[in-house]
This record gives structure tokens, C-alpha cells and sequence, in this order.
């Protein structure tokens, strides 16, 4: 979302063209994968994440242009919000030492961003949700110096026609409105990349899809929203209320979110595209002048420009990506599952863990898609944002009597997926040590029952024993999570008690404005 467009004025005449310009670049598309013109197999994968800018104190900093302006690396992009960046690491080859180089890189890359950082006297958070945000951090006018951004905001309000409303029961209750999709700007996540062929594509989104629930399971980091602990993973039902351009009567109809999981299994990446065009109602109306089906008819290969762009203002959770790399046409899964996030290690554990998992699931003779039923994998993938780590879930009974079971999510990681994940990181040709060492942090997670998430909460519950009010330990929270981040060690070791200080110091004067105990 970071390419500048211009805001303007957008006529009925234009909303016409664009839509027309839509479906002949699904047409297109249909000629592209009809005549098998895309890129050959190249086991790419590419990874984005997105951080948080805090201070010492814990609390957000709107400064993401002072920040870029110091670290001058287009590797580094604002997001939606000031208190927001993110980092794009290059495609790799999955294979080798892939894994520790992807840790290294983010290591320095991430190293000199909070060096930078400091300059400004912020840091650089990577979590899911900064538990310090307040309600009034996140306003329009919080919103990245982007034009897109301004006019992705001007239509999504024109479309919902009222504010945006937060209403979430979790732990605790939190009722919040909002007249602009800033509140969206507090999920913050890793984005994994996967090319491949139009022939695999269906088979791989399946299987993402399948797994959902159990990497957010393992994987949750944000129990926390304007001062209130709510799901373990928050950031599902954030993202899709706040960006929820459906009024109450529209939402009562059934009419789909924007924010998305599914409702069905797919035989072709078409089947995406098409279901964006057949439900939902372009936002950014800006035609491209490039024609996709003269182009196509010349011999060439069209960017599909009106595609690309409406495809990304629909929030699937495994979304397709068309793209064209030196006149070649790529399609990619992104899976935007996970928060960002605690470590560096944990970040490269939840993504081994990812491609290992989908290689092999989308490999067996067998399916998981033609053994659980959709409407599973969508209550599965809600039950883990809920529970986390102690979330159970239904998965296909093994042996011939076929079914479902219920099962914790860290009995089933443990005994089933991770050796499947193993299997995967092997065909990849994973380096057998980097393999071990990743998975295994996956695995003391499950047996310790301890991620993000879990830590989150213990950490603020041991600061309020310790006297401090609501939003000083949150603060104080945010604090020993900055610090226990910065050393690198996996969350699953960080200790959850420590010496808060004096309350005098650390008591922040911030006053709620949402619902809840």
C-alpha cells in the first residue's frame, strides 16, 4: 500500500471505465493461465514485516517520516500509520542456509533501523499490536504522508457512510469507533511470499488456508487493544472491523467483509480473482492506461494493473498475487496470518514452520482440504485468534475411518505437523541443522504452552500485582518486551517476572475511552 497515487476527485464515467477495465483483465488473466505463460518453478520465497515506532517510555511515536528520512533504504517503506514501517526483505531461493541468512539479514537490517531510530528517540517495536496505543493515537490525522493512503480512507468512509465501529469481547470488552480506518494502522504483521505455478497454486492456498489456525495458534502477539486484553491474536477482528465498509443493515444481509478468510476451496488461483470481481465493489477506482487485452493480443504480457490494485484493497488472509518480473508473469500466495514479531528467531521459526508445513500438506496423496470441511478450517482459524496457544481445533481423524477429532493445537503440532513441517523443509532442501533448530523453537513453544501472546499477558499481570495502574503496566510491559526483543532470545525463554521500578516513575496519565473492566 505504499505506491503514491494522486487523490482526486473520482466521477461516474471513471468508476464505469474501471470496472469495465476490471473484467477485461480477469479475461486476460484466463488467456495468460489458458496458454501457460507464466514463469517456471523457482522455489522463491520473499518475507515483509511490519514494525511499530515506540519511545522509551513505551509509548507510540508518529514519526515514521524522520525515521525513513534517517535510514534511507528503500528496503524500509511507511505503512498506514505514522507509527508505522515496514521492511521488505529481497526474494530467496528456499533452500540451504536460507534460514540463517534470512535471521541475519533481518538482524542488521533491523539493527540499523533502531540505530536510526534512536536518533529520533524512538524504537523500533516488532510486535502485533503496541499495547500502549490509545484510541486517540489512531485518527485520520495520524495517517502516512501518502496520497494513497488519504484516499483509500475517503472511500472507505464514502462506502461505510458511518463511523467504523470496534466492538470485540475478549478477556475483557472493548467498544471504540472510529470516523476514519485508522485503527486499522494498530495490526501490524509478516507477510510470507510463496511463487508458484498456476498448476500448484490451488493446491498451496489450500493448504495455507488449512494451517491458519494453527500458526496463529503458535504464533499469536496481540492480546491487546486500547488498553484492553482481549483475543490472544486481536488482530483478525481488528483488521476486519476496522476496515468494515458494510453498515449494520448490509452486515445483517450477509454481504462478505472486506477482511476475509473464505468459504470454500478453490481449483485455480481464477477462482480468487473472479470472487473479488463477482463480491466486491472497487474502492480505488484509478484506470492504468496500459490496454490488458491489446496487449495480450500484440503478444506481450499485461501488468493488469486494475486487478493488481483491487485485489489489494481485499484483506484475505492467504491472498493471490499477480505480478511481472522482467516481462515474465508470476502468481504468489501471501500469507498475512501472523503477527510481527516477538524476535527475530521467533519470526524465522513461524516461517519455517509455514513453508515446511504447506510443501508437504500440498504434496500428500491425500489432501487435508478433501478431509476437513472449509466451514472447520474458518471456526478452527477463529478459535485460535480466541485461545492461542491453549486453543483446540478439529482436524481429519487419521487412519481410513476419516472424520474429525478435537485436538489441543499443541498436541497436534507436536505429534503430526512438525514432522510433516521437517518433511516439507527437506523437499525444499532446508539445511538439516537450520531446519532442527527453527522447528525446534516451535516446538518448546508448544511444550512450554508460551508465545507472545502468553508472555504479553503474564508480564502485564505481574506489573498490575505490582501496584501500577492499567496503563502504566502496559507501559511498563511494552518497556521489558522491547528490551527482552532487542536480546534476540526466543519468547518461549523470556522470564515473566522483573523488577517494574517505582510506580511514581512509570505511572503514565492516560485516560480510557473504551468500554470494558
Amino acid at each position: 500500500m505504499g505506491e503514491k497515487v494522486a487523490a482526486y476527485g473520482i466521477d461516474l464515467a471513471e468508476r464505469e471505465r474501471y470496472r469495465r477495465k476490471l473484467h477485461e483483465c480477469l479475461e486476460g488473466l484466463g488467456r495468460l493461465l489458458s496458454e501457460k505463460r507464466f514463469d517456471r518453478p523457482r522455489n522463491l520465497m520473499g518475507l515483509e514485516i511490519e514494525l511499530n515506532l515506540a519511545g522509551a517510555d513505551g509509548l507510540p511515536r508518529m514519526m515514521n517520516s524522520q525515521v525513513l528520512e534517517r535510514i534511507a533504504s528503500h528496503d524500509f517503506q511507511t505503512e498506514l500509520a505514522q507509527c508505522n514501517l515496514e521492511v521488505n526483505i529481497l526474494p530467496h531461493r528456499l533452500s540451504g542456509r536460507v534460514l540463517d541468512q534470512l535471521a541475519e539479514e533481518l538482524r542488521t537490517g533491523l539493527g540499523y533501523a533502531e540505530r536510526k531510530a534512536r536518533e529520533v528517540a524512538a524504537r523500533i517495536v516488532m510486535i502485533g499490536i503496541l499495547p500502549t496505543l490509545h484510541a486517540d493515537d489512531l485518527t485520520a490525522a495520524s495517517l502516512s504522508e501518502n496520497d494513497r493512503y488519504v484516499l483509500l480512507n475517503d472511500q472507505m468512509r464514502a462506502a461505510r457512510g458511518e463511523d467504523f465501529a470496534l466492538d470485540i469481547q475478549g478477556v475483557e470488552h472493548l467498544v471504540s469507533h472510529s470516523p476514519s480506518i485508522a485503527p486499522e494502522a494498530a495490526c501490524t504483521s509478516v507477510q510470507l511470499h510463496l511463487q508458484v505455478t498456476p498448476g500448484r497454486f490451488a493446491a498451496v492456498w489450500n493448504a495455507a488456508q488449512a494451517i491458519a489456525a494453527v500458526q496463529v495458534a503458535v504464533g499469536a502477539n496481540s492480546p491487546f487493544l486500547f488498553g484492553r486484553e482481549l483475543w490472544r491474536e486481536s488482530r483478525p477482528p481488528v483488521f476486519q472491523q476496522a476496515t468494515d465498509t458494510r453498515p449494520p443493515e448490509l452486515q445483517a444481509q450477509g454481504v462478505r467483509p472486506r477482511t476475509w478468510f473464505g468459504e470454500r476451496w478453490i481449483d485455480s488461483a481464477y477462482d480468487l480473482f473472479e470472487e473479488n470481481l463477482r463480491y466486491f465493489p472497487p474502492l480505488l477506482p484509478l484506470c492504468d492506461p496500459q490496454e490488458p487485452l491489446r496487449v495480450l493480443d500484440e503478444g506481450g504480457v499485461p501488468d493488469l494493473a486494475e486487478l493488481v490494485l483491487h485485489n489489494g484493497t481485499i484483506y484475505r488472509w492467504n491472498r493471490p498475487v499477480y505480478a511481472v518480473t522482467d516481462g515474465v508473469p508470476h502468481l504468489r500466495v501471501e500469507n498475512r496470518v501472523l503477527p510481527a514479531g516477538p524476535t527475530v528467531a521467533d519470526v524465522i521459526a513461524n516461517t519455517a514452520f509455514y513453508y515446511g508445513l504447506v510443501r508437504a500438506l500440498a504434496e500428500e496423496p491425500r489432501p487435508v482440504w478433501t478431509r476437513l470441511p472449509f466451514s472447520a478450517a474458518a471456526s478452527n482459524f477463529d478459535t485460535a485468534c480466541r485461545y492461542g496457544i491453549d486453543a483446540t481445533l478439529q482436524w481429519p481423524r487419521a487412519g481410513r475411518a476419516g472424520g474429525l477429532t478435537e485436538l489441543p493445537a499443541v498436541r497436534l503440532v507436536r505429534t503430526e505437523l512438525l514432522p510433516l513441517a521437517a518433511r516439507g523443509l527437506d523437499a525444499w532442501g532446508v539445511e538439516p541443522a537450520d531446519r532442527d533448530y527453527y522447528l525446534g523453537v516451535i516446538e518448546e513453544r508448544c511444550r512450554r504452552r508460551a508465545n507472545g501472546a502468553s508472555w504479553q499477558a503474564a508480564a502485564f499481570h505481574h506489573a498490575r500485582r505490582q501496584g501500577l495502574d492499567r496503563h502504566a503496566a502496559l507501559a511498563a510491559m511494552t518497556r521489558r518486551y522491547s528490551e527482552l526483543m532487542h536480546t534476540g532470545q526466543p519468547v518461549h525463554t523470556w522470564p515473566v517476572a522483573w523488577p517494574v521500578g517505582d510506580r511514581a516513575a512509570v505511572t503514565v496519565p492516560r485516560q480510557a475511552t473504551t468500554g470494558g473492566g
